[in-house]
């Protein structure tokens, strides 16, 4: 019976056999043509302007980029790696019986699989062929492993194993290893180093150097000790245990994962192949430390997200995209691409809001009364402040854009409507203020609206080029030559005028002023930079938004701090925050290069001027001397000259006050203030009411619908004037 069996058995395993062979040929799987040759990347990839991959990315199958030609690796490191994983892989043909049958052994004595004894053909293999790892999958891969070596030259298959064998954190390649764990090229390794990149291929979870250092000292020390005993490597071990580890940190110094993103969104990025862009890599490295040291700073203020954005406006490109902490784990929003969220502006805005007003009229020596200001919004009443809570009484519009006082800032759009600002806003390429211009009314002044980092910069650099806006560009041939991007624009590269070269040229100037931002910065302002820089900060309500904005001869550069949470921070302020950042910036740029003045039109007049009144200089008053716009009047029109009907407001809803008596209640009824007033006759319901010297009246509060107007007689007007009916009701 038992020999009935055996015979039995036999037979069975015979007639297997072809069964066993068609198996293994069906399920064998071709081998490609070159190994050198690789699948190519399913995604573009993007480069800075030198040829540095800014791509940082290690969730590929295959390692196309750090590849090492096998002459260029260390002799140390091939024999290394050899000793360690398949010490006869030069005899072998692809299977190392010797080595598999004294695993086998080891297994059998251990209970468990303690080793798989597969050579480096057989690991080419798996990384070709991947399967699940089964007696079948060793039992193909040894076939394979020999049809390798059949087609493939031993320094051939040992160079692609070099280049792509697996490590820790998805890096492929010994390159690749260097960096991560040592933060090193590969000829710069010392011995030590180069043990410790030959065993961690066997285990890099459990010996990396970061995390178990006295394992991977152990196994550096038996492979020294097996080097060193069969002589295959001229090396001391007591020698190599005495050299440094010096392992890398494993913070990344820049990560621009957030513009490459913003790069693909758009459609004049190839889908495919290599993506040469403007950005300058070294630069991006240093932005984005500055940035990241000044949030960490900042911390205790609750400021806890930032951007920083620069551009070169001759090339109209951008050379550094950098977002607060990106790449590092543990900060709130690091996913959220902070240079183009929405964010309020506060006073980055008027630059631009007076460059309209230059360009209607008024030239930088215009008055502005800075007097405390209250008027209508929506249907209730707001009281504008500066930041400083001061009132400076008249100041010439270079003070009042200077010191970003709000309440000129206030009268200035409303001399030229919040329309017509928008409008203009538009054509500088803030496709964010989608709303109606009542939704901003006079607010937009101040900031009011929504608008991106990214939109700042791009219209700072229309500034910067003399009034002529492009949308800015990201990519370039690989001769370097500058190309635009839409994005933001009208859909054309195509450059527009939208200032005057004379305008754009003085609101520089007056940017980069450090006498007109005296009163409210002081004299050594962190914003008076070593070499001549148009720069504006702003500051939104609550302190939620801080930027600082500017811009040289060269350069254009913007930064933004706060919350993306939108929670407030603790009196952040542009100054305070981001201001210390863009100085920074604008030192890293100007470092390596001969910084020339800001443009200054040929065409703008200089002229003497008594500084209290804009009129042309005398003996008896307080000169300085101004520049105007070619043409302009030697006297410049006053800022606004018509009396209107501040308060009330058409509209404004108004409510008794039940705590105070009736008869104590009042309303204060205002014009516009103005030095020709004479008298003013207040009229509510057709009915006159009272009769003042001053543009304003008290009215005793009383509940009901009213129309009120007012009839006012002027030094230079003999016919009285009459303001607009206004609507108002009380509860």
């Amino acid at each position: 019976m038992p020999r009935r069996l055996a015979i039995a058995a036999g037979l069975a395993a015979l007639l297997s056999l072809p069964i066993l062979a068609l198996a293994t040929a069906r399920a064998l799987q071709a081998l490609p043509a070159d190994l050198g040759q690789l699948p190519a990347a399913a995604r573009n990839t993007f480069f800075d302007r030198h040829g540095q991959r800014l791509t940082v990315t290690y969730q590929n199958r295959w390692n196309l980029h750090d590849r090492v030609e096998l002459h260029r690796v260390p002799a140390l490191l091939q024999s290394a790696v050899l000793l360690s994983e398949d010490k006869r892989f030069l005899a072998h043909g692809g299977v190392d019986w010797l080595a598999r049958a004294s695993a086998v052994l080891q297994n059998l004595r251990a209970g468990r699989a303690v080793r798989g004894a597969s050579t480096i053909s057989e690991q080419v293999v798996r990384m070709l062929h991947p399967r699940p790892r089964t007696l079948w999958s060793r039992w193909l891969e040894g076939f394979e492993a020999r049809r390798l070596e059949q087609r493939f030259s031993k320094p051939e298959i040992l160079e692609f194993y070099l280049n792509q064998v697996p490590y820790g954190a998805r890096r492929r390649g010994i390159v690749q290893a260097a960096d991560y764990y040592f933060d090193r090229d590969l000829s710069t390794l010392n011995e030590k180093e180069m043990l410790a990149l030959a065993v961690l291929v066997r285990a890099p979870r459990w010996l990396d150097p970061r995390r178990h250092r006295p394992a991977l000292e152990r196994a550096i020390g038996r492979l020294a000790q097996r080097a060193a005993a069969s002589g295959r490597l001229a090396i001391d071990p007591a020698g190599i245990h005495r050299q440094p580890l010096q392992t890398a940190s494993g913070t990344l110094t820049h990560n621009l994962a957030h513009f490459v993103a913003f790069a693909r969104a758009q459609p004049e990025t190839p889908l495919q192949g290599r993506v040469d862009t403007s950005i300058d890599a070294e630069l991006q490295q240093k932005v984005q430390a500055v940035l990241d040291t000044r949030l960490d700073r900042l911390a205790a203020s609750n400021a806890g997200n930032g951007a920083a954005l620069v551009v070169d406006h001759h090339s109209n490109t951008i050379v550094s995209w950098a977002v607060g902490h990106a790449g590092r784990p543990g900060k709130a929003y690091g996913d959220i691409n902070a240079v183009t969220v929405r964010r309020q502006p506060g006073s980055a805005l008027k630059p631009l809001l007076y460059a309209q007003a230059l360009s209607r009229g008024w030239s930088a020596a215009t008055l502005l009364d800075d007097a405390p200001l209250e008027q209508r919004v929506g249907t209730g009443m707001h009281t504008y402040h500066n930041y400083s809570r001061a009132h400076y009484g008249p100041v010439s519009l270079r003070e009042a854009l200077g010191n970003s006082l709000n309440i000129p800032a206030v009268r200035a759009i409303q001399y030229i409507g919040a329309e017509r600002f928008l409008y203009f806003l538009h054509n500088l390429g803030f496709t964010s203020l989608a709303g109606h211009p009542n939704v901003y009314g006079d607010g937009l002044a101040l900031g009011n609206g929504e608008v991106s980092l990214y939109e700042l910069v791009q219209a700072y650099a229309a500034l910067a080029r003399m009034g002529d806006f492009k949308p800015l560009g990201y990519l370039q041939t690989r001769q370097h030559t500058p190309r635009q991007n839409p994005h933001g624009g009208n859909g054309t590269a195509r450059g527009r005028r939208v200032l005057s070269e004379d305008v754009a040229s003085l609101v520089a100037d007056i940017l980069a002023d450090p006498g007109a931002r005296e009163k409210e910065f002081g004299r050594d302002s962190i914003l008076n930079f070593p070499h001549q820089t148009a720069v504006k900060t702003g500051t939104s309500s609550d302190y939620r938004d801080a930027w600082a904005l500017g811009f040289n001869d060269r350069f254009s550069a913007g930064v933004w701090i706060g919350n993306l949470d939108y929670s407030a921070m603790h009196e952040v302020t542009g100054s305070t925050g981001p201001a210390p950042v863009l100085r920074a910036i604008f030192n890293e740029v100007n470092r390596h290069r001969r910084v020339r003045p800001l443009y200054f039109s040929n065409k703008l007049v200089k002229r003497r001027i008594c500084a209290d009144s804009a009129a042309p200089a005398s003996g008896n008053c307080r000169a300085r001397d101004e520049w105007f716009l070619p043409g302009a009047p030697l006297t410049p029109p006053a800022a606004d000259t018509a009396i209107r009907l501040r308060k009330p407001s058409p509209g404004l809803m108004l409510a008794m006050d039940p705590r105070i008596p009736d008869h104590l209640e009042y309303f204060e009824f205002a014009l516009s203030p103005s030095s020709r007033i004479k008298k003013v006759n207040w009229f509510i319901n057709d009915r006159l009411v009272a009769s003042t010297t001053d543009h304003r009246y008290a009215w005793p509060l009383q509940r009901g619908s009213f129309r009120a107007r007012a009839e006012v007689l002027t030094a230079d007007n003999e016919l009285p004037l009459q303001t607009a009916v206004v609507t108002y009701h009380v509860q």
